[in-house]
């Protein structure tokens, strides 16, 4: 671990005031042990409500920790990880004030000690010592296992077997077994433990890519494909280890494929039976991807059977629901149809299912991409007449794009405007700007949708509710209005709507931010009304984002030589949110640090 990376202000910076002093007490308590300071990283055991496992590391400079806790879990630097970093740190050697160490020798490292001893033993000793570890730890075992089997085969000349390595295939079948066996269900804790099992043996697996036991490769990544993908069903693989392992075994396969050559035919079926049935299809078996193992005849005899399959399928109908056999059918369909370039059979087999909107849009960027502009169009005109009420915005961006490129200006600026309604909002006011602009007619558009919007903002504050305007009666239009005008950059058009309805704190927070320079009385205003906001949810890191604009403010009226403003303000808060023990703790800080200064 590099030197100083590890502070009580780092430890403090990264966990904040209140899980350091949780950290500080379980480091008290004697609750670190099994501390452990290797180049990397540093590793310890934390026993509290259980035993937490905790490693400290450099990344890229920086501190970061890893906890088995849930606290950690949710991405936060826990107080487990604090603990450890205190206790590190009470290791390290004193250093005199003139910056040399105090103790004359170097700080104790057990694995230089250890790779000390075991480089004067001889092998015997080295042996000994292996196995005897072997016996009480799996993994080492399965690890040396299938070594040995690879030894074996290679001492045999390629044929599985050999002085004291017994059938490779047989073993690595049985270690695939054994690493892909699943008791229950799998979370994403332990799922790094079942990845690190299967990255074992497809190391193993991987030495096997030679002409010699290529075909066995074969075999063996298929066979081991199969098993990983339906484990994974009852795996929780959100970090991707797992799926990161069976892509590889299918770099592996393709690879293998390729030295050893075998049977088209019965490759094609094996290749159509995996891209058809594996649960989650992360390695892709179609004939593209194939096609040099395959020959013509493989990819031939592939395409055979896939067609068949699907002059089986009905035309889709959305009240039937999702059909995964047909999905994949037909997305092996595109995809040969893709690779031959014939587009004339890639659109019968898109139009297929026209269900929803956005197979037209799809349908329409294929024409648009063989540069058939009329036949793209013509698409894209019919999933919009196919779909009036709320089709896939897509469509209208492609239709508007289009409409912009022939001067059909008044067909683009309708479809923007139907966007802006059904749902108006920065993103939909914005895409007006650019075809409004676009035409020469940006000032009178915005001063229609600045109208409509303050149009339901009255209506809004006349029925004293938003519900009664579809289609998104959640609608906040004044935050909408004061999100404009920061867009816009008009800082007095901002304040104006903050100040005429409720609005969104993360738009006050920012307001204020840009009024701090020239209006530092209304920015004080704006974070006071935040505050209450934060404090009311009664949440820690709500908590701490009240406190960083409180002392905004205090540094506000401080740079005004407003003390007796803070003052007063800061005992306001006190006896408002008394009860809330945490936030007070928290505000005296601000108190204490507010009367040094």
């Amino acid at each position: 671990m590099e030197k100083g990376l590890i502070t009580r202000a780092a430890l403090q910076r990264l966990a904040g005031a209140a899980v350091f002093r949780r950290g500080e007490e379980y480091f008290s308590a004697g609750a670190v042990c099994r501390l452990r300071d290797a180049a990397e990283k540093i590793s310890a055991r934390v026993d509290g409500s259980e035993a937490y496992q905790v490693v400290l590391r450099d990344e890229g400079g920086d501190l970061d920790g890893d906890c088995t806790c849930p606290h950690a879990a949710d991405g936060n630097f826990c107080k487990h990880c604090v603990a450890v970093g205190l206790a590190w740190l009470a290791n390290q050697p004193a250093v005199a004030k003139s910056g040399t160490v105090a103790a004359k020798r170097a700080r104790h490292d057990p694995w230089l000690e250890i790779k000390a001893y075991l480089t004067t033993q001889p092998a015997e000793t080295l042996a000994g010592l292996l196995l005897d570890v072997a016996e009480r730890d799996d993994r080492l075992y399965q690890s040396l296992l299938l070594k040995a089997g690879q030894a074996g085969f290679d001492k045999g000349g390629g044929k599985g077997s050999g002085a004291g390595g017994g059938n490779v295939l047989k073993t690595l079948r049985r270690a695939i077994d054994e690493a892909t066996r699943v008791r229950g269900f799998i979370g994403w804790r332990e799922a790094s433990s079942f990845a690190h099992n299967i990255e074992q043996v497809t190391g193993a697996m991987a030495e096997l890519l030679a002409p010699s036991s290529a075909a066995m490769l074969v075999e063996l990544t298929e066979y081991a494909i199969e098993r990983v993908e339906n484990a994974l069903e009852q795996i929780d693989d959100s970090n991707g280890e797992t799926g990161d392992i069976v892509y590889r075994l299918g770099e592996l396969h393709l690879k293998a494929c390729g030295m050893a050559r075998p049977d088209p035919l019965r490759l094609a079926e094996r290749l159509l039976r995996f891209e058809t049935t594996l649960p989650f299809s992360l390695c892709s078996f179609d004939p593209v991807t194939y096609s040099d193992v395959l020959g013509k005849t493989g990819v031939e005899h592939y395409r055979q059977r896939v067609q068949a399959e699907w002059h089986k399928l009905k035309p889709h109908d959305a009240r039937q629901g999702y059909d995964a056999h047909a999905a994949t059918i037909t997305r092996i369909m595109e995809r040969m149809a893709e690779a031959s370039g014939d587009i004339d059979e890639l659109v019968v087999i898109k139009s297929r299912d026209l269900s929803a909107s956005y197979r037209y849009i799809e349908i329409a960027e294929i024409w648009h991409k063989a540069r058939q502009a009329d036949k793209s169009l013509e698409w894209a005109e019919r999933g919009l007449k196919a779909f009036p009420k709320l089709p896939d915005n897509r469509l209208r961006d492609f239709l508007v794009a289009v409409y912009l490129k022939r001067k059909r200006n008044d067909e683009a600026l309708q479809l923007t405007w139907i966007q802006f309604e059904e749902r108006a909002c920065l993103d939909y006011y914005k895409k007006l700007h650019g075809v409004a602009r676009r035409i020469g007619l940006w000032a009178a558009q915005r001063e229609r949708a600045l109208a409509w919007l303050a149009e339901r903002i009255a209506c809004a504050a006349a029925s004293k509710t938003t519900a009664r305007w579809p289609p998104q009666p959640s609608n906040n239009f004044h935050s909408l209005r004061v999100e404009i005008a920061l867009w816009e950059k008009d800082n007095d058009a901002a304040w104006t709507a903050a100040n005429q309805g409720e609005c969104s704190q993360h738009l006050l927070i920012a307001l204020a931010g840009l009024l701090e320079a020239t209006r530092p009385d209304d920015a004080v205003d704006l974070y006071r009304r935040v505050v209450p906001r934060l404090v009311g949810a009664t949440d820690n890191a709500a908590y701490a984002e009240a406190i960083k604009l409180i002392r905004k403010v205090a540094r506000l009226l401080g740079a005004q030589q407003q003390t007796r403003q803070l003052g007063d303000y800061l005992a306001e808060l006190r006896t408002r949110f008394k009860p809330k023990r945490n936030f007070i703790k928290l505000l005296d800080e601000v108190a204490r640090d507010n009367a040094e200064a």
